[in-house]
């Protein structure tokens, strides 16, 4: 039996508030769940957890089920209200999430949830005025 060249390693190094998996080999069909279990294991054993850093500097090739792997991972940080980065990218990897429309979705910072009105505060309708508006 031979051995995939570019087979799913990683290191997982952590600090008090966050973590940092450096990712080697290729992300595809055969190990994306790896990875995706790793990052839950991390989550669920951190609840104090801010960042969650996945360090993709020795990333090889990324098929769709490593796609799917890293949006599946960008959704449990969220639920977890854990801020995700992609480190190190290569223009490869960059490529293929900007070709899939998802460049923006994993990488740019995460805007705070819109905060409703709290208890005692007061909220103001305003009514749309001019000729398009019903009266």
């Amino acid at each position: 039996m031979t051995t995939h060249p570019h087979q799913l390693r990683f290191t997982t190094l952590d600090t008090q508030d966050s973590v940092r998996i450096e990712v080697h080999g290729d992300l595809d069909h055969d190990n994306a769940d790896l990875l995706v279990n790793e990052v839950t294991d991390q989550l669920t054993a951190r609840p104090g957890l801010t960042d969650l850093r996945l360090h993709c500097a020795e990333l090889g090739a990324v098929d769709s089920m490593g796609l799917s792997a890293l949006l599946m991972i960008s959704r449990h940080t969220a639920a977890a209200g854990v801020r995700l980065h992609l480190d190190e990218r290569s223009a490869k990897l960059d490529r293929l999430l900007d070709l899939t429309g998802t460049l923006d979705h994993l990488t740019a910072p995460r805007r705070p949830e819109p905060r409703g009105p709290q208890c005692g505060e007061s909220t103001t309708a305003v009514r749309p005025t001019g000729p398009d508006s019903l009266t």
